[in-house]
């Protein structure tokens, strides 16, 4: 089951609820008692493991090598000085 962090913005009480996908939502502050309860946008919490395209494709953060070049121009109306 999925642990959901709740806080009031009525008094700041924070609260990490474990719920099942399918319960509704908690809204009653369970310190201050004010329908103020509400959850929050947290980081997931998974890690990947094992040998499979994260580890061998994007683990060492493999990036693109930058260029000294600028883009070409897109002859648009912009800052762009080629000619």
């Amino acid at each position: 089951m999925p642990i959901y962090a709740y806080r009031c913005t009525s008094c700041n009480f924070e609260q990490e609820v474990m719920q099942k996908m399918a319960d509704a939502p908690l809204t009653i502050c369970p310190e201050c008692k004010a329908e103020a309860f509400a959850k929050q946008l947290t980081a997931p919490g998974f890690h990947l493991k094992g040998s499979g395209w994260y580890a061998t494709d994007f683990k060492d953060g493999a990036k693109p090598a930058k260029s000294d070049n600028p883009p070409p121009c897109q002859g648009g109306t912009g800052s762009c000085a080629c000619g």
